[in-house]
């Protein structure tokens, strides 16, 4: 690959089609490299460990922090969630972009470590149908979903600190959406300059 390495940091409240989305993108677009992240919380049904979550005990995650492995770490709903380190190495080495799925504690703490990743916000249409979704996905009690719209009341505010915001009424136009921004940043000049300089060669252009 000739070009330079994008790093796309991706957020959403709890419930807004996040991981479906993401999913989707990994799956059908080309060269790009999921983060798995850390967590403490239990697996719920249905997940993998080593493909949804690396899922670890709490004195492993702060063994982890001790060793400063973490690109950044937050606390979400009362558990841990980190990103390894070592996946922007290996997203490098691999020649591909870069996704991480991460909350708003770890947007911020990314834009400082890598300040030209791009942020994209994904936000439900509305509230009454983000707790739709809560409650039909089956896997909170009605404590946990209230926690959960309260979190993402204060989630949703911090939509101005990034660069795009997509919001997930129907799944393939959010996804369209998303496509959109990947193959928009991958078409930058800045982006391209290893290859527009292999371009200018066959042209016997120096500059």
């Amino acid at each position: 690959m000739t070009r330079k390495n994008n790093v796309f940091v991706i957020s959403a409240p709890s419930g807004a089609g996040k991981t479906t989305l993401v999913q989707l993108l990994i799956e059908r677009v080309p060269d790009l490299y999921f983060s798995i992240s850390y967590t403490t919380r239990p697996a719920r049904e249905g997940e993998k460990n080593g493909v949804d979550y690396y899922f670890v005990t709490e004195p492993t995650f702060q063994k982890m922090i001790a060793g400063q492995e973490f690109l950044e770490w937050a606390v979400v709903h009362g558990f841990h969630y980190g990103t390894s380190k070592r996946t922007l190495e290996l997203s490098q080495n691999a020649g591909k972009d870069l996704i991480l799925d991460v909350d708003v504690q770890g947007a911020a703490s990314t834009r400082k470590l890598i300040p030209e990743a791009t942020s994209i916000f994904i936000m439900p249409p509305s509230y009454a149908s983000l707790r739709d979704r809560l409650l039909q996905r089956g896997t909170d009690n009605e404590k946990q979903i209230e926690q959960r719209l309260q979190n993402a009341r204060n989630e949703i505010q911090h939509y101005r600190e990034y660069d795009y915001i997509v919001v997930n009424e129907e799944v393939s136009t959010a996804f369209d959406n998303l496509c959109g921004i990947i193959q928009g940043k991958r078409c930058e000049r800045e982006i391209l300059e290893g290859r527009i300089q292999e371009i200018l060669k066959t042209f016997s252009i120096k500059l």
